[in-house]
């Protein structure tokens, strides 16, 4: 009877990380042999998780990316003609914190948009903020936030993020932090 209330005042309290961890160990068959330390330790490594995964669901949905691309994937074989000490320095985000912008051209269907997608997706585990736009779309929007007077917070929005990916058409992907 106390775990199930320990569980529920753990739930209660916003800590569903440790209410998990603490259902899995008592379901241990060996948890009594355990110190205090032996236990806490885990449960609280739990949390921390599973607040970390929270918090990057919201960064990815906030982000928009277009594609569910990721860096481990960008096969650099490819005839992209990326250097991939080059390509390990962009990966690394520093270009980021420095508030550098990146062009990203080429011929049509190489991939530019996912590698910014890629890279939009690793700033986003990052812990940094993120919102990929279609350069089209992005005029419509802020045309029609001329008209409600929605324009102030829009561009508020798109000053506020880390990294903003403008994507182009015709050949052209920009990512700007």
């Amino acid at each position: 009877m106390l775990s199930n209330h320990t569980h529920e005042r753990l739930a209660a309290l916003g800590l569903a990380g440790m209410a998990k961890a603490f259902d899995d160990q008592q379901r241990q068959p060996d948890v009594t042999a355990l110190t205090f330390e032996q236990r806490l330790g885990p449960m609280i490594d739990r949390e921390a998780t599973e607040r970390e995964n929270k918090r990057l669901i919201v960064r990815l949905k906030f982000a928009s990316l277009r594609q569910a691309a990721i860096v481990e994937d960008v096969d650099l074989r490819a005839p992209r003609a990326i250097d991939r000490a080059f390509f390990a320095k962009l990966v690394d985000g520093d270009w980021i914190s420095r508030k550098q912008n990146l062009l990203i051209t080429g011929p049509t269907g190489v991939g530019k948009s996912w590698i910014a997608c890629a890279l939009g997706h690793k700033a986003c585990r990052d812990n940094r903020s993120v919102l990929y736009h279609r350069l089209p779309r992005l005029f419509e929007a802020l045309a029609l936030a001329r008209g409600d007077r929605r324009y102030a917070r829009l561009l508020k929005t798109l000053s506020s993020v880390d990294l903003l990916i403008l994507d182009g058409v015709d050949g052209l992907t920009s990512t700007a932090s």
